[in-house]
């Protein structure tokens, strides 16, 4: 075999020494391809691990290796909207009946969502938590009445609500004032509500646009009934349905609870309202209608004959007498499927004294 030109011309020396560098470089290039290896598998596993690193972030997967990613379910609820401040479910006036055969059964039947006497919208936020407050003894009928028509007309509002029935012990006079203060109180052990609603069992509303939420100022429902004609009982009237939110009602300390029987409690909360500043303020007549279920006065409940002494003395006895001194004893609570039966002792009458 012949030799390179120039190369058979070197020594033995320089041609082992141009060997060796050559056998160097050879092995020096073998060993960069396993480095180069490496590298590839070094920044791919730096790839991986950013994209476990970004996939866990997520919270869609758990990544218990390199090479094996596992998928987790989705838990993450969607938060709902706020409901709108009309509700796309109104109907405007309403047909009522009063079906003598209804029962308990019937009205729990017609509302499967409702559940220890609250309901609340899944479909949106609701602008207001309210607490329905009646005060009751011996009107079992009227107050079937009232849950038949007020938990739809209530739903069809999309407030998130509670009825709350303040039951009255025993067979001393009847005290609506009181009952109303009980239950404010009873019900904040509950839930911080927003607004509270201060109802008359035999009082039915007739148009669901008259929407049972608290305003910047106290609110009269009650403009008309079919009693009076759908007329306003008198200039002043702040009776039958109100509206107040938490602070309001706190604001004014609440109802006189010197009232037992009927009459003048509402002019006496009327007094306190305007004491404070606050104005009255009701919805269109056309809305605000209702109608009162016939009923002759209840034994117990005959028309307070010191009313208008007791309404005299408001302007100076409505710091002391009200929410920071109603005394009761608080039998027990039941919570049934359409409301919240609190039943209580709430005393006797007693003479007040200049």
């Amino acid at each position: 075999m012949g030799c390179l030109p120039g190369f058979c011309s070197l020594s033995r020396r320089v041609k082992f020494l141009l060997f060796i560098g050559i056998c160097v470089i050879f092995l020096t290039w073998i060993s960069s391809l396993g480095s180069l290896g490496e590298i590839r598998d070094a920044t791919q596993l730096v790839k991986e691990l950013s994209l476990t690193r970004k996939v866990q972030h997520m919270g869609l997967f758990r990544a218990n290796n390199v090479q094996s990613v596992e998928p987790l379910a989705v838990t993450t609820a969607v938060p709902l909207q706020s409901c709108p401040l009309q509700s796309p479910y109104l109907r405007g006036p309403i047909a009522l009946s009063f079906r003598p055969s209804l029962t308990l059964h019937d009205v729990e039947t017609e509302n499967p969502e409702v559940s220890n006497g609250i309901y609340q919208p899944k479909e949106c936020c609701p602008l207001q938590s309210v607490a329905i407050l009646i005060p009751h003894r011996n009107r079992e009928k009227h107050l079937l009445y009232l849950l038949q028509n007020l938990h739809p007309f209530l739903q069809r509002q999309q407030l998130h609500y509670g009825i709350y029935v303040i039951h009255q012990a025993g067979h001393v006079t009847f005290n609506r004032a009181k009952l109303l203060n009980v239950g404010y109180l009873e019900a904040l052990k509950d839930f911080a509500w927003d607004c509270f609603i201060f109802h008359d069992v035999d009082l039915v509303p007739e148009n669901d646009y008259n929407l049972y939420q608290c305003d910047r100022q106290p609110k009269h429902l009650v403009v008309g009934r079919n009693a009076t004609g759908y007329r306003l009982r008198y200039k002043g009237y702040f009776g039958g349905v109100t509206a107040m939110t938490r602070e309001q009602f706190l604001k004014v300390n609440g109802f006189s609870n010197t009232y037992w029987g009927w009459g003048a409690e509402d002019d006496d909360l009327r007094i306190r309202v305007e004491l404070q500043r606050m104005k009255i303020v009701r919805p269109p007549p056309e809305v605000a209608r209702y109608t009162m279920i016939f009923h002759t006065r209840d034994k117990g409940n005959e028309v307070n004959k010191d009313r208008m002494r007791l309404l005299n003395r408001t302007p100076r006895v409505w710091k002391t007498d009200g929410l920071n001194s109603c005394s009761y004893k608080k039998l027990y609570v039941e919570k049934q499927q359409l409301y919240v039966n609190v039943t209580v002792d709430i005393g006797r009458p007693s003479l007040w004294h200049n």
